[in-house]
């Protein structure tokens, strides 16, 4: 077994130069009887926006301060150590810009050693180790505490997760081991595979504590003090700790394996087979069932090493930064400075999707919403959707009753057009035929204010020609939402050549209190999402009219790592839809897109995929299949996936030097939010370049560098 004592981290350091170093500070905190407890509190200086991160300096002083511990412990100075954090926050985990500046196979290694070294160094004080978990504890952060003898937890702590799977990596600092032998394997399943692939769920102090994570539980306001003073009886032997989920033989002889078991299944069939992290966190957690703590942190070590120095993890955390950082300041947005203040929103429709629009603005922006239709029938249709929607919300306990009231009072519903002249945003969401957008804009703009800002939800036609019948195009925006409404954080702002900056800059500051990320595209057919998924959907018809089966065609595009093959994607966004799309791009550019005659069938027909009674996908529909059979030139999946990142190469290619976006990376933020494209696959374009597409197209890459692992 490996002894991390005698090994040099001094490597380490030469990556952490710009390190902002969260301190362990210590002071003596003696109890009533007299018992004197080492309190360490992690703070790296910084307010709450900053949190406490976790890198080569910072472990190493920490180590230093717990061999001080040690050494008084040793002489009987004090009876226990502790950690906890600054106001709020435990650790937010390893600083990921320095993991991913790892440069060697051999500093990926270190790096987990050196968690293990640190961490390890709890159990070895001669005295009990108690973490106090005040606030934000992910990562490393969490491992902190899982290394300690005892945990206690605030009851207001809203973060406390092992998301390093969402992010390409494992648990490497000992959570893989140490939590399924502390809460039981499927507890841990959910901790470290099944929530950070619900788009990173975190638990709160209360789950937390339920799970097992932590010993006891205590109120925000009391924290420390009850913490401190459960410590003491603790030691005094007082309080017993029981841990009522730390599994038995039972559970490592029966239920240990088969719930592995199920855990892969359900991974292969929610994500596929190309993630890594995800199946090398199933290894690990298998493997915990047995064998020592020091061969479970071994297997750790090696994991880490793998994933730190490979494409997916590197792909990951250029995905994370655009969410991250990218989509909060959204390039080429004017300034704020600029938006109009919106204190009454217009919908024109009363159909579903502008019942969830009313929805969402009313929900977030706090501000009178009033929709409108044809008729009267169709208007109360569209409210009482809405406002059982907030009843929903409300028997959920997601609002509160006087918020459920207050939002009822909010919308109101007219076919009188007299009743938006107040409004400040109007949008649309009306059928998807540009005579008919035409027609509502050119009505609804004799009454609102010259000053009102007019937003269409189109997803296919010219923001600019929908705008031909107004007296003012230039407060014409697009504002494209992707389904369902309340869920997707995509919103495609859209600038024709007329479009104000002050007509930008509200879309835009709207978008943000939507809670929406919100990315600026030139108004060209499809903008980005579509533009890009009419490719990959035109490749696949293009592969099945030549007489390829549909279950080559979704075998051969698996590696791009979709959330789901091409078939489930057309009955998703529907074949109608889906020919309608393709349509729309042939008809733009008809030399780079293909056009489907026999996806028109299919939408006649009506179905693709034979689903059972709860709508699981059980193969092709026969007649679906009778419908697209006749081609006599079958592509092989080589073929068809060469064509696709070819093509795609182009088009991404094309998109830019057309300056439909700023630069590749909002490519990629629209991708990852708008369509689901993976993170561990960093979106399309670093995809691309790792493939060669990009060279073979275009001569050169996306990036420079490019985004991927470190390579022998």
């Amino acid at each position: 077994m490996t002894d991390y004592s005698t090994i040099d981290f001094s490597p380490l350091l030469a990556h952490a130069q710009d390190e902002v170093v969260t301190h362990s500070f210590v002071r003596d905190v003696t109890l009533p009887d007299g018992t004197v407890i080492a309190l360490i509190t992690l703070d790296n200086g910084r307010d709450h926006t900053r949190p406490n991160t976790l890198g080569p300096v910072t472990l190493l002083e920490l180590g230093d301060i717990l061999d001080a511990q040690r050494d008084r412990a040793g002489s009987k100075e004090i009876s226990a150590v502790a950690i906890t954090g600054k106001p709020f926050i435990l650790a937010a985990g390893a600083d990921l810009s320095k993991v991913s500046e790892v440069d060697s196979r051999e500093s990926a290694v270190l790096l987990g050693q050196l968690g293990h070294h640190v961490y390890g160094k709890l159990d070895t004080l001669g005295v009990p180790s108690f973490v106090f978990i005040n606030g934000l504890a992910l990562g490393g952060g969490l491992e902190i505490a899982l290394n300690a003898t005892y945990r206690t937890v605030d009851a207001s702590a809203p973060g406390i997760a092992l998301p390093e799977v969402f992010l390409g990596l494992i648990p490497g600092w000992g959570g893989a081991y140490l939590l399924p032998n502390l809460i039981g394997i499927e507890n841990a399943l959910k901790v470290v595979i099944e929530n950070p692939l619900k788009m990173n769920r975190m638990l709160k102090g209360r789950e937390a504590f339920e799970l097992g994570i932590a010993d006891a539980i205590f109120p925000a306001a009391s924290f420390l003090e009850d913490s401190l003073a459960w410590a003491g009886k603790v030691l005094a032997g007082k309080t017993k700790v029981e841990r009522k989920n730390t599994p038995g033989k039972v559970e490592r002889l029966v239920k240990w394996d088969v719930a592995i078991g199920i855990a892969r299944k359900m991974l292969e069939s929610k994500i596929g087979t190309v993630p890594v992290a995800p199946y090398l966190a199933l290894d690990l957690l298998k493997a915990a069932k047995s064998g020592t703590k020091a061969e479970g942190f071994e297997r750790e070590d090696e994991a880490l090493a793998r994933l730190a120095t490979g494409d997916q993890f590197q792909a990951s955390v250029y995905a994370f930064n655009l969410v991250q950082k990218r989509a909060k300041r959204p390039a080429g947005a004017p300034d704020k400075a600029l938006a109009q203040k919106v204190t009454k929103v217009g919908v024109i429709g009363a159909g579903l999707m502008a019942s969830q629009f009313a929805l969402l603005f009313v929900r977030r922006l706090q501000v009178p919403v009033v929709i409108t239709d044809l008729d009267q029938a169709r208007v109360d249709k569209g409210l009482d959707y809405i406002r059982n929607e907030i009843d929903a919300l409300l028997s959920k306990k997601r609002i509160s009753p006087d918020e459920a009231n207050r939002l009822n009072a909010l919308v109101s519903g007219t076919t009188d057009k007299r009743d938006f002249a107040d409004c400040d945003f109007v949008i649309e969401a009306v059928f998807e035929e540009l005579g008919v957008k035409q027609d509502v804009f050119a009505d609804v703009e004799q009454y609102i204010s010259d000053t009102t800002i007019l937003a269409t939800n189109t997803s296919s036609l010219s923001v600019e020609k929908i705008g031909e019948k107004l007296a003012h195009p230039e407060r014409l925006v697009g504002f494209h939402f992707f389904n369902p409404v309340a869920v997707m954080p995509l919103i495609e702002v859209v600038k024709t050549p007329q479009t104000t900056p002050e007509a930008l800059a509200t879309a835009m500051a709207t978008a943000a209190k939507l809670r929406k990320n919100a990315v600026i595209t030139r108004d060209t057919p499809g903008f980005v999402v579509n533009r890009v998924l009419a490719k990959l959907l035109g490749e696949a018809m293009y592969a099945v009219d030549h007489g390829t089966s549909f279950e080559v065609v979704d075998q051969a595009m698996a590696p791009l790592g979709l959330p789901m093959p091409p078939s489930q994607l057309l009955d998703l966004v529907g074949l109608k839809v889906g020919a309608h799309v393709l349509d729309t791009h042939h008809n733009a550019f008809p030399d780079r897109f293909y056009r489907s005659d026999n996806l028109h069938k299919l939408a006649e027909y009506g179905t693709l995929l034979e689903k059972d009674s709860k709508g699981k996908v059980k193969g092709f529909d026969r007649g679906a299949l009778k419908i697209v059979s006749g081609g006599k030139e079958p592509l092989t999946a080589d073929e068809i996936l060469v064509r696709l990142v070819d093509g795609l190469a182009d088009e991404i290619h094309r998109m830019l030097e057309d300056s439909v976006v700023e630069g590749p990376e909002d490519i990629d933020l629209c991708m990852i939010l708008g369509a689901g494209w993976p993170f561990h696959m960093g979106g399309v374009t670093p995809y691309l370049d790792r493939e060669g597409a990009s060279e073979r197209v275009f001569g050169g890459t996306f990036h420079d560098p490019q985004i991927r692992g470190i390579r022998d």
